[in-house]
């Protein structure tokens, strides 16, 4: 399907004001507000941040939206988009020099021959914020027949090449798609800024970065412009990982996690040649979303982790500077508005915005004054 207007559009989405209810909560650096951005969102998979305070807002059934001065506006010119399963419009990226280009990354799924296929392109977002010019697709993953496991982040680097990540497409520990280099299935993605592949390595599909991943669904840069990424394990074994250059991160080969059976994965927990995660969790959290805070308005969280759960309702704050037993030491942010956190991202203020899939809302969590 293409873009949706769902019936009555807009006058489902309501924009908080400056008087919306602020929620109070205590955490390791001290008290924190919650205050509500945008409610009554459909799905909302993903966001960006536009200049002069505008926001960009993709929901998975296949609409995309501007956020700015109180109002609410469709986006037009998608490309096609299957909304099924876990697919659908799913993550959106706003370039560093936007205002020089007006570009915008979606990574969104597509029918394809018998099956689905992640795609990423890019298109020109109009001066009037109305539509999507010259939209152009310059990836596509392999079209296999299940509606799962996408991936789909994407990310830009320092040198502005764009990082994709995309998941095993619930083949399961029994398939091997995520250990093959040939594959884009399971793998993390570099591409050029015009969509050529990023990286080439002899008998692998050309862009294809690292393998042996899941399902990321989390991804952002460290403070030294290093790529982080967090994915989905089986029953436990969520990890959060760094992927380098022609390695494998194991699935289905190991894992911290077991099959829902209760039986193992593969050969255990590890392998000669496959890389272990710098932090794993079990039992899962389901992680989607992923920052690592600058410092900006919170020095005490300066280079720590974000990660948002679908599963349990929380924002994972790790600290890389505090070892534990799975890696690094953990607080969890919990409060009414953190219902299946799917995307957060460092606003250009310094403060934590966060959607909440399970209210449909945007928020933004800064410390209280």
């Amino acid at each position: 399907m293409g873009w949706n207007m769902k019936g009555a559009g807009l006058a489902l989405l309501l924009i908080a004001g400056p008087v919306a209810a602020q929620t109070r909560l205590q955490t390791s650096a001290g008290e924190m507000v919650v205050t509500p951005v945008a409610a009554a969102l459909e799905g909302a998979w993903s966001f960006g941040f536009l200049p002069g305070g505008a926001l960009i807002v993709t929901e998975i059934d296949g609409r995309l939206l501007i956020l700015r001065a109180g109002q609410a506006s469709p986006v037009s010119g998608l490309p096609e988009i299957t909304a099924l399963g876990q697919g659908g419009l799913l993550d959106v990226m706003v370039p560093r020099d936007f205002k020089r280009s007006r570009q915008i990354w979606l990574s969104y799924v597509a029918r394809s021959g018998e099956g689905l296929a992640l795609r990423a392109g890019f298109g020109r977002l109009s001066e009037d914020f109305t539509r999507l010019e010259g939209f152009e697709p310059v990836f596509e993953g392999e079209s296999l027949p299940a509606s799962r496991h996408f991936g789909a982040r994407l990310v830009e680097g320092r040198d502005g090449r764009i990082w994709l990540t995309t998941g095993d497409r619930g083949t399961g520990p029994a398939g091997m798609e995520a250990q093959d280099p040939g594959l884009a299935t399971g793998s993390v993605i570099l591409l050029n800024r015009d969509g050529s592949p990023g990286v080439t390595r002899p008998g692998w599909r050309p862009g294809v970065w690292s393998v042996g991943h899941r399902n990321i669904q989390g991804a952002g840069l460290d403070l030294q412009g290093a790529l982080v990424t967090s994915e989905h394990g089986a029953q436990g074994g969520d990890e959060i990982n760094r992927p380098g250059a022609g390695l494998n991160y194991g699935w289905p080969v190991i894992s911290y996690g077991v099959n829902y059976n209760g039986r193992k994965i593969g050969e255990g927990q590890a392998r000669a040649g496959m890389e272990q995660p710098l932090h794993y969790w079990d039992p899962s959290i389901a992680p989607s979303g992923l920052m690592v805070y600058s410092g900006a308005l919170i020095p005490e969280w300066q280079g720590d982790i974000f990660a948002g759960s679908l599963k349990m309702d929380f924002i994972s704050r790790l600290d890389p500077d505090q070892a534990a037993p799975t890696g690094w030491a953990e607080e969890r942010i919990a409060s009414e508005e953190t219902l299946r956190v799917r995307d957060l991202r460092e606003g250009p203020d310094g403060a934590i915005w966060f959607l909440s899939e399970g209210n449909g809302a945007l928020y933004r969590l800064a410390p209280a004054e």
